[in-house]
């Protein structure tokens, strides 16, 4: 990871502090559109310690973040014209929201940077700011009996912080409300895509070469009539699952992502059936149905650990419950595809 946000040092009696830019340069810009479609995700992270944004001093404010490069990159961007430390948490290249739930935004590992960087020499006071949706990973009084540091909750948006220590530490209602708007949930959309790169290879390719199983042996011609259709009817699910669901989340009925995603699916499902790309039999239209319905619930359930309308018990709860239902299906849908390749 390129380190051109890093412009210089400042000494401090613990040892020298990187200083970093609040402006994103065309770099940053260029690796967050990539980071978005999934391109070098796994890896998209700083190194875990301390830094400095502007001049601060021992009687500025210390910010804590995820070394998730995006996470830290949205933190240093919102303190523009500030004078301010930020603590990065190894976190594993994980979100501050997402690190929380594994635990590796946590009080442990936030004690051990508080000791590890020595921020009691560097600065006179004894609070630090943790963003709210780290708060589930992190004790606040467990810090204050280890270190001495007093933990406030910060604001959920980064863009809310100058507001809220402009305001002496105080959250507006707004401030500590989570939203998932369309903008956000479309955010997601290009990385779930790229993650089913292989499946829209192989999968259509696959249902492409049984397309051409007859009871008479194997037809080019039914091959390409078929597989031409299957290739309309899964990706019609694919996308039922990893677009259609987050852009209309809030207005589709169920409470479960799966269960959103299975609506999404049958939707999609009576489309192709009018076009006539399910199939000419009863069968063949009840097994597309099982497939693109199970595919799309698969799918859109990916989506219940990156929004606000689960917990991580009903993100659990919800996977131990669908999956088993969901490779069922699928596996009835295609047998009983292959199954009318011979009627």
């Amino acid at each position: 990871m390129g380190k051109d946000f890093i412009t210089g040092q400042i000494k401090t009696v613990a040892g020298n502090v990187a200083q970093v830019s609040t402006v994103w340069s065309s770099n940053d810009v260029w690796s967050t559109i990539k980071v978005r479609w999934s391109i070098g995700r796994m890896d998209y992270k700083v190194k875990q310690g301390l830094y400095a944004v502007g001049n601060p001093d021992e009687n500025s404010n210390i910010f804590v973040s995820a070394n998730f490069k995006l996470s830290f990159d949205h933190l240093r961007r919102a303190l523009h014209k500030m004078n301010a430390w930020i603590l990065v948490l190894d976190t594993k290249g994980v979100n501050v929201w997402c690190a929380a739930g594994k635990g590796t935004f946590g009080t442990k590992e936030l004690v051990y940077r508080i000791k590890a960087h020595e921020l009691e020499k560097i600065v006179s006071h004894r609070k630090i700011i943790v963003p709210q949706l780290g708060a589930t990973g992190v004790s606040a009084h467990e810090v204050k009996n280890k270190t001495g540091f007093h933990v406030i909750y910060g604001p959920v948006r980064a863009d809310d912080i100058k507001a809220f220590v402009d305001s002496g530490f105080k959250a507006t209602p707004e401030m500590r409300k989570v939203k998932f708007p369309l903008k956000e949930r479309a955010k997601l959309i290009p990385v779930e895509l790229t993650y089913g790169k292989y499946y829209l290879l192989f999968i259509p390719a696959l249902f492409f070469i049984l397309s051409g199983l007859n009871i008479h042996g194997y037809s080019i011609d039914l091959a390409w009539e078929n597989g031409g259709k299957s290739f309309i009817n899964l990706f019609s699910a694919y996308f039922a699952g990893c677009a259609l669901t987050p852009i209309l989340l809030p207005w589709i009925p169920f409470k479960r992502f799966s269960l959103k995603g299975l609506f999404l699916g049958l939707v999609i499902g009576f489309i192709l059936l009018y076009f006539h790309f399910l199939g000419n039999n009863i069968f063949e239209i009840i097994s597309w149905f099982l497939i693109t319905g199970s595919i799309s619930s698969f799918l859109a359930m990916n989506f219940t650990g990156s929004s606000t309308f689960t917990s991580l018990s009903g993100v659990q709860k919800e996977m131990k419950l669908s999956l088993p239902l969901q490779i069922i299906a699928a596996s009835i849908g295609l047998v009983g595809w292959i199954f009318t390749r011979f009627i």
